[in-house]
């Protein structure tokens, strides 16, 4: 029988190529866009960590919930020594303790608000590489009093590289504190409601205008992304939970979370409509085929072969012709991803971000594997019904169609 199912695949070649091209193209089709959909919520995931979260965040027990309205109550007071404990753990590659406030910035002639954050500028290095500079320079670690303006803040009080800005600040002790900065250097991030408010200045000017040497939070990077709720399990197992609370950058990022259920939600009816479309084209070249071959069913009837082996026959058929089409489509998909990443997809900014970017299509083990598997169970699905009415006709009606 599969000897038969393989040499009738071949046999009929032009609705063999018909059936085929259906497939592949839908499989690769499946493939493409399912990698299109993973390389835009990578990127949206590291931009969202490299530019502002780092992949875990450690902070003072009852920061998060009270630390608005009381920020110095919520501090590390000893963010050495925590970080001592935790440099250990696998997949740690830096620890950067970070001070945030929020204040008045002033031109001399205009005033905004800010929220501002204050960088160990020596261990934020790494990190501050992925920041988009759109003049100037990155903090040094010898430049006490320089600032780095979001581009809407820049822009608002329209200062540029070079300027100079005096930062407005509450102390420790409710007392109001200020300090002249040099700007050095205008960023932009993905988000733009961050870029219209946001400051960094480094740690230790921050901590002088604050009246404190503590730290809000520690926030540490990863070697792996993937790594991030395992090892976020063992600092909550090496800190005392009910001194501090360790939050991942999933936990904290809002925007990634709902721009990615929103992202998946449109490509998943994108996938469905690409599966009908496969689904219409085989069925119908299945349709098609079997009507073609009625005659000769009526023959194999004629000759004492029951409908069961018909309609076996027809399914081990576009079984096979299902595994050809579905490993050339993940084939031609790969190639495809490969050679439009080359080019690269040039896309303009989400909603609510800054600037576009340069989209890859990435080859995904799990979406090459459920391609070939929808493109499998597709065909065969397809192919039952016609098959069960193909095994069902009457001899006499079946040897008209010769």
């Amino acid at each position: 029988m599969w000897r038969l199912a393989w040499r009738n695949v071949f046999r009929h070649r032009t609705r063999t190529v018909l059936t085929l091209a259906a497939i592949i193209f839908g499989v690769s089709a499946l493939i493409v866009t399912g990698g299109f959909v993973e390389d835009t919520l990578i990127q949206l995931r590291e931009s969202t960590i490299q530019s502002q979260l780092g992949h875990l965040q450690v902070y003072k027990a009852g920061f998060l919930k009270s630390g608005r309205t009381s920020p110095f109550k919520y501090m590390i007071d000893e963010p050495e020594k925590i970080s001592s404990r935790l440099r250990g753990l696998p997949e740690i590659i830096e620890i950067m303790p970070r001070v945030t406030f929020s204040g008045l910035l002033s031109n001399s002639r205009t005033t905004v608000g800010i929220i501002g954050e204050g960088l160990d500028v020596g261990r934020e290095e790494r990190w501050a590489s992925s920041l988009k500079l759109l003049s100037g320079r990155q903090l040094s670690q010898s430049g006490a009093y320089e600032i780095l303006l979001g581009q809407g803040v820049a822009q608002s009080l329209k200062l540029k590289t070079g300027d100079r800005a005096t930062l407005l600040l509450s102390t420790a002790g409710g007392a109001l504190n200020s300090l002249d900065f040099d700007v050095v250097g205008i960023f932009q991030t993905f988000s733009k409601d961050y870029d219209d408010r946001a400051v960094r200045t480094t740690l230790g000017a921050a901590q002088e205008l604050l009246g404190t040497t503590a730290v809000h939070k520690l926030v540490i990077a990863l070697s792996d992304t993937l790594a991030t709720d395992a090892v976020a399990g063992q600092v909550n197992g090496a800190l005392p939970q009910e001194e501090f609370e360790v939050k991942t950058w999933r936990e904290l990022a809002d925007f990634y979370t709902k721009a990615a259920d929103l992202y998946q939600r449109y490509f998943l009816v994108l996938k469905a409509i690409i599966l009908g479309l496969v689904l219409l084209g085989v069925a119908n070249t299945v349709n098609m085929t079997i009507y073609q071959r009625t005659g000769e069913f009526g023959t194999l009837k004629a000759l004492g072969n029951r409908g069961n082996l018909i309609f076996r026959l027809l399914l081990r058929e576009y079984f096979l012709g299902a595994i050809i089409g579905s490993a050339g489509g993940a084939a031609l998909g790969m190639v495809l991803a490969l050679l439009i990443s080359l080019v690269g997809i040039p896309m303009p900014p989400m909603p609510n971000t800054n600037a576009g970017y340069t989209a890859l299509i990435r080859i995904v083990p799990l979406e090459v594997a459920q391609a070939f598997i929808v493109g499998l169970a597709g065909t065969v699905g397809a192919a039952i019904l016609p098959a069960r009415r193909a095994s069902r006709i009457g001899v006499l009606e079946a040897l008209r169609h010769n």
